[in-house]
């Protein structure tokens, strides 16, 4: 299950990151709330993970989630580069979120 609560406060690093990415285009208490409840929510989840593993493994996965989550979202959503380059970064962070999850 605590897998699982890494999983789920990753998503909701992601919903926090393109809170922020609202935020910057509209400063509105929508925006504000969407960021909030994003990131409220993925601490709420990486601390229940937290109980049962260790914290540099699931740190690292949370923010591999987040950072490779948010940008596929970029990409997706907001018209950011899609070079090979930053897709090869992006598999790498995923490779190596998965890696650490193999060797835990």
């Amino acid at each position: 299950m605590s897998w699982l609560f890494v999983i789920i406060a990753g998503v909701f690093e992601i919903v926090g990151v393109a809170g922020i990415n609202k935020l910057n285009e509209k400063v509105n208490a929508v925006n504000i709330l969407f960021m909030a409840l994003g990131f409220g929510l993925s601490f709420l989840f990486l601390t229940l993970a937290l109980e049962q593993l260790p914290m540099g493994t699931a740190y690292a996965v949370w923010t591999g989630i987040g950072a490779a989550g948010s940008a596929v979202v970029g990409i997706i959503f907001y018209k950011e580069s899609k070079s090979i380059a930053r897709l090869v970064c992006i598999a790498v962070i995923i490779a190596s979120v998965i890696g650490l999850k193999l060797v835990s």
